[in-house]
């Protein structure tokens, strides 16, 4: 599979699992050897977490938009930088239901194996961006408030 093919595969995963619900279709672009790695998770997760983490962030958050900001292929790897956006209706990893549109940024290492298919997402969540968007004070923002 060419870089170009890679990237699009992966844009296409994004999209039918976290944008459109259809699960069964982007698991069907999984390795069986899959494995979802998340700021968010003090474990892997094989495709049916993966699902069922999807599943409950959309329903937190059921305006969710994922858009691919950037997307860059080296060898079997893709890194996406994304935006995840949408209102927080129900608490969902400890946070409280906001009444604003949240726009998150998300790193994701991606890696594709010869066939083509996803063996790994590692991802990464700007959670002080979050807790900025919320309100939250942490020890970070409270040091690097202007005085």
């Amino acid at each position: 599979m060419s870089a170009d093919g890679r990237k699009k595969r992966v844009c296409n995963h994004i999209d039918l699992s976290w944008n459109k619900g259809r699960l069964a279709l982007s698991e069907q672009m999984q390795s069986k050897y899959f494995a979802y790695k998340g700021s968010f998770i003090g474990q892997p997760l094989n495709s049916a977490g993966f699902a069922e983490l999807v599943r409950n962030v959309r329903t937190a958050m059921p305006d969710l938009e994922v858009v691919v900001d950037e997307c860059i292929c080296e060898g079997h790897k893709v890194v996406t930088s994304s935006t995840v956006m949408g209102t927080l209706a129900t608490p969902l990893f400890g946070y409280s239901v906001a009444d604003k549109i949240l726009a998150i940024a998300v790193m994701s290492v991606w890696t594709l194996n010869p066939a083509g298919d996803i063996e790994e997402i590692h991802t990464l969540i700007d959670l002080e961006g979050v807790h900025q968007q919320l309100g939250i004070e942490t020890p970070l923002s409270m040091l690097l408030s202007p005085a």
